[in-house]
């Protein structure tokens, strides 16, 4: 199996690579962090490429996807691990200062746009692959946030950008149907990821408090797990799955 890893350099992809690879896998991580992903590439193997670049940019998608043809000739599956979080509220009435529309921009260029990208320029290349016994040519899985259900104060921009993805999960299992290629997300709780590292202690400790069981943060290879899993139960398609030992959350 043939995999591109978006954001594959650290936190949830970085584990998801490893677990493709685990599983005798090829994969290609398109990620910005070009140094981190090498490090990556180097200590998995030969079976793992790297590409430079941002998934809302067409050109470096583009060039990722063609990466993936010419060295493992095919493309089965597409995982969007790639993501930007930053907490800031709509309005700071102690500074009487609006929050910065880049930083909404940002989000929804990273994590909706960069997922619609991927997903709209890979498929034509999973959708050549010759169907298998189910019917199936390959497998798209998105990464969102239960954030998207339960934004806290200064989550807008974030919550916004991911609930998008977890809007067009179904339509696009409905677009890609015909071609036999399944579209799931994966809606995250607070995992122990580079995007958390500057919560304070006691946040973190909040968090996992949140958490009936197991009362922590979740870990990447939990996340990866799941991925693989999806990507070998061919009846898993158009579903949205929270990944967050029931955890809820309430205001803070």
């Amino acid at each position: 199996m043939v995999s591109l890893v978006t954001g594959g350099a650290s936190g949830l992809g970085k584990a998801t690579v490893e677990r493709l690879v685990k599983n005798e896998g090829r994969v290609v991580i398109l990620d910005i962090q070009g140094t981190r992903a090498q490090e990556v590439a180097k200590s998995l193997g030969k079976n793992v490429a790297v590409s430079v670049g941002c998934v809302s940019s067409e050109d470096d998608v583009k060039k990722a996807l063609e990466l993936t043809k010419s060295k493992f000739g095919r493309l089965d599956t597409l995982v969007n691990c790639a993501g930007y979080a930053q907490t800031h509220q709509v309005y700071n009435f102690f500074k009487d200062k609006e929050c910065s529309s880049s930083h909404f921009i940002k989000c929804i260029n990273v994590n909706t746009i960069g997922t619609f990208n991927t997903i709209r320029l890979s498929a034509g290349l999973i959708g050549k692959n010759e169907p298998n016994e189910n019917g199936q040519r390959g497998v798209i899985v998105n990464t969102a946030s239960t954030i998207a259900y339960e934004g806290d104060i200064g989550q807008a921009a974030f919550a916004a950008s991911t609930a998008a993805v977890i809007g067009m999960t179904l339509p696009i299992a409905r677009d890609l149907a015909s071609q036999g290629i399944r579209v799931v997300t994966i809606a995250p709780g607070i995992f122990d990821t580079p995007l958390v590292q500057y919560l304070p202690e006691k946040v973190i400790d909040f968090i996992k408090r949140m958490a009936p069981f197991p009362p922590r943060l979740g870990k990447p290879e939990e996340f990866a797990l799941l991925v693989t899993s999806i990507v070998e139960n061919p009846m898993l398609n158009g579903e949205v799955i929270r990944l967050d030992g029931a955890q809820r959350w309430f205001p803070l």
